[in-house]
């Protein structure tokens, strides 16, 4: 039987092939970054919202623009993504087989560059906002935000039924080439490589001796400037260069670390987390610019604070205690992401109904 499965390791090697474990690792490294500085963003924002908060607001923007120079910095110069890069992979132009193959160090051609770089960053992006906006649409569904009659609700409540299956097919389309790149019959693991015109091969010795090279050389060597545009130039193209290699360099030392992040906080291991976290709750936080004289607050309990009418639908805050209309909260913690009253950083998920008026 062991026969069989032999070229799933062996095989790739004698065409320059990584196997199916390198590239899905490196394609689980990026996956299990964005997770875990999500994590530590949101630790930051919660301790102070005043200062942290705005990179838990605009979180994806952020992490997508970072995302954005440290991939042009490794593609340009070693024609490899920061993970691909990192498991000591390259990026090879399709159909060059037949022609000199061009060094890692000069980094891709310019259309494949481009192309590689959208599927790499700008496609991800776009995912997480779909799936966000999905489970945005779930959550309004569910308590029946829009009117009933509305052609918003028609509209969106299609998308819901048809937004399952088509995320399916994605990641079925997924799994097939990768079991066609496990049995020898496509060179590529992903489609995206395939749509990008490239595939995935191993750095050699004089890749590796070239890339450094290079590296000594921009360290090294001061060309002179003979202009004011060249020399504005010359110092964005180091300050994008100084702060994709700082990015580059602070992964490859914490990558392990926030991979360990994203397997303490994964959903396997909530129960352990539980279990070694079981603590009283304690009780809402008091704000020290916010007393119950505060005129945020109203007199009569029944009373929300954000619409100032007798409460409807019931709904408490989890982040502060404090109880509202839930169309009202609701409304506010998407749009804010933080606590009407307190200013505490939360999100829609710590809304919790309540089934019998507050006293």
């Amino acid at each position: 039987m062991a026969e069989h499965g032999a070229h799933i390791t062996t095989a790739s090697v004698v065409d320059d092939q990584p196997s199916i474990f390198e590239v899905v690792a490196q394609d689980s490294l990026m996956t299990a970054v964005r997770p875990a500085l999500h994590h530590v963003v949101k630790v930051l924002a919660e301790s102070n919202p005043a200062h942290y908060g705005f990179f838990w607001r605009w979180f994806d923007e952020i992490f997508t623009l970072l995302d954005f120079l440290l991939q042009q910095h490794y593609l340009s110069r070693t024609s490899a993504s920061f993970s691909e890069h990192f498991y000591g992979l390259k990026r090879i132009v399709s159909g060059s087989s037949t022609q000199p193959q061009r060094p890692a160090s000069a980094g891709l051609p310019k259309e494949h560059l481009w192309k590689s770089t959208i599927f790499l960053v700008l496609l991800p992006y776009l995912k997480v906002k779909l799936e966000k906006l999905a489970s945005s649409l779930r959550e309004e569904d569910e308590y029946s935000i829009h009117p009933p009659s509305s052609h918003w609700k028609r509209f969106y409540r299609a998308f819901l039924a048809a937004y399952p299956f088509v995320n399916m097919a994605w990641e079925g389309w997924f799994l097939i080439q990768q079991l066609r790149y496990i049995l020898g019959k496509a060179e590529h693991h992903s489609p995206l490589l395939k749509l990008a015109g490239v595939r995935l091969g191993r750095l050699t010795a004089q890749d590796i001796q070239a890339i450094e090279h290079r590296l000594s050389e921009a360290s090294s060597t001061q060309d002179p400037v003979r202009s004011i545009g060249e020399k504005i130039k010359t110092a964005l193209k180091k300050a994008v260069g100084g702060v994709a290699l700082s990015l580059s360099t602070g992964l490859s030392v914490g990558v392990f670390f926030l991979q360990f992040l994203d397997w303490w906080y994964s959903s396997e291991n909530q129960e352990t987390i539980k279990s070694l976290t079981a603590l009283p709750t304690p009780p809402p936080p008091v704000h020290l610019d916010y007393n119950s004289d505060s005129p945020l607050l109203p007199k009569m309990k029944t009373v929300c604070p954000l619409c100032r009418k007798t409460r409807v639908n019931d709904t408490v805050l989890a982040t502060s205690g404090y109880v509202f209309c839930y169309r009202c909260v609701f409304n506010y913690v998407r749009s804010h992401q933080a606590c009407p009253i307190t200013g505490y950083p939360t999100e829609v998920q710590h809304l919790i109904k309540l089934y019998s008026p507050e006293n």
